[in-house]
């Protein structure tokens, strides 16, 4: 009897090791193709982000043949930004002037950072 019993354990313990090795290999397939749809999001998104410059460059280039000044275009845009967000302001400011002071940094940060990625040359 102590046999039969200690077969049956041993027969359990590896049919639960033979579960567990199944679920391992699923979640390293799982983990591998997340990461394949991470590197593409990736690729994506810088590929967005250069035509994004690109587009800017060149309705900067469009603003200045028409006589128009972009950059002060674009300062009067987020300061209408900062405006519209403020007038929605809930009553409990806190929470919402948390979120009206980012939206300032990222136009203007938006507009450095562009202008930074003007001077460098496109990634294939």
């Amino acid at each position: 009897m102590g046999l039969g019993s200690t077969a049956k354990k041993i027969q359990g313990l590896s049919e639960r090791a033979e579960q567990m090795y199944r679920q391992v290999q699923e979640l390293q397939e799982r983990i591998f193709h997340l990461e394949e749809e991470v590197d593409d999001t990736h690729d994506t998104v810088r590929r967005m982000d250069h035509q994004l410059t690109e587009q800017r460059a060149l309705l900067l280039a469009i603003a200045e043949e028409q006589g128009l000044d972009g950059e002060e275009i674009l300062a009067e845009v987020a300061i209408d930004d900062v405006d519209a967000a403020n007038d929605a302001e809930p009553a409990d400011g806190e929470e919402a002037a948390g979120d009206v002071d980012s939206e300032p940094a990222d136009a203007v940060d938006s507009a450095e950072s562009s202008d930074a990625a003007e001077s460098t040359e496109p990634e294939a």
